[in-house]
């Protein structure tokens, strides 16, 4: 893959995200196990007829899954940078260190204790995401910090949490009614009214990592020369992990355990505009929507009447992605976080 050089053919990609992203989210809303015209659409978001029944489609169904899966890419997408970035390892992503299953087990917990209160589950699902990330960095800082490393303390850490949820299953049988679309990661029965607060987490968490994006990329440096230049690297990890942590467990929260979009998205994004995170990081929340709509999307078409959760379709993917970078590694082409 070419890598952008210049402004003018960054600016042309950047328009092609845009353009890509914009694409998906029409054909979310427009495709269906009941599709509909363009016109038709385009008819009833200009006009604002919300009682029709191509309105009541749009408005409960099609909106709320397009803006939960736009939301899940900008969150793990932008995640999968930060968490590459401050663990320098370009293998790190919420799914690969055991982020998103710290996550998920702090979610299940949750509904077990308040099972009647669903606005507490944003903050449980932060907490488990934020811990988690903590404790991975925290093997990597203060024992050997290789690539392999982190990613075997990934899966150790994901086998516990794993374990933690089947427990939960077992013990509150209410739980497993909806516990396959939760494990494998799914935007089915999204509302408006569930997306408020996450959405708004995300999207706050976003802007602010882009504040942040030239301090992620002096961390690339190295600790010493981070801090020769004044930086305060401790502290700048620790927002920097609170924000991943924030975008993960908020995605979490309704989307459920999607995988591998932390990890190939931002190695794309990269191979187009280098390390620099001030490009990387607005460009990976671009195609990050666009991957999980369009594998949703797919998920519906392909496959109707029945519907293949978007989790299925990104392991299938992100699995031999995975494997490709292993063997890349292996084979001594380093990859540069």
């Amino acid at each position: 893959m070419v890598q952008c050089t210049n402004t003018k053919s960054r600016r042309n990609v950047i328009l092609f995200l845009c353009l890509l992203l914009l694409f998906s989210s029409f054909a979310g809303i427009l495709f269906g196990s009941v599709s509909l015209s363009p016109a038709e659409v385009i008819r009833t978001l200009l006009a604002g007829d919300i009682h029709s029944t191509a309105g009541i489609l749009i408005r409960t169904v099609r909106i709320p899954r397009v803006l939960g899966g736009l939301f899940a890419g900008i969150g793990l997408a932008c995640a999968g940078v930060i968490l590459q970035g401050v663990m320098n390892n370009s293998l790190a992503s919420p799914n690969t260190i055991g982020v998103n299953s710290g996550s998920g087990f702090a979610v299940m917990f949750a509904m077990m204790l308040f099972p009647a209160n669903a606005s507490v589950v944003p903050f449980f699902a932060f907490g488990g995401a934020f811990l988690t990330s903590l404790f991975v960095f925290l093997l990597a800082y203060l024992g050997d910090s290789s690539r392999t490393t982190i990613i075997l303390a990934g899966i150790t850490i994901s086998s516990f949490f794993n374990a933690g949820m089947n427990a939960i299953k077992l013990i509150d049988s209410e739980i497993s009614i909806n516990l396959t679309s939760f494990m494998v990661g799914s935007l089915s029965g999204l509302t408006l009214t569930s997306l408020l607060l996450p959405c708004c987490c995300i999207l706050a968490a976003f802007f602010l990592s882009l504040l942040l994006a030239r301090s992620l990329n002096i961390l690339g440096l190295g600790d010493d020369i981070a801090g020769s230049l004044g930086m305060r690297v401790p502290l700048t990890r620790l927002m920097l992990l609170l924000l991943a942590s924030i975008m993960a467990g908020c995605v979490v929260s309704y989307a459920g355990l999607l995988s591998f979009i932390g990890l190939i998205v931002p190695h794309i994004c990269r191979q187009l505009f280098g390390n620099d995170a001030r490009f990387l990081l607005p460009c990976s929340a671009l195609l990050g929507g666009s991957f999980v709509l369009l594998c949703d999307l797919a998920g519906r078409v392909l496959f109707a009447p029945f519907e293949l959760p978007a989790g299925i379709l990104m392991a299938f993917i992100g699995g031999p992605f995975f494997l490709y970078l292993l063997l890349k590694k292996k084979g001594g082409r380093r990859i540069h976080a």
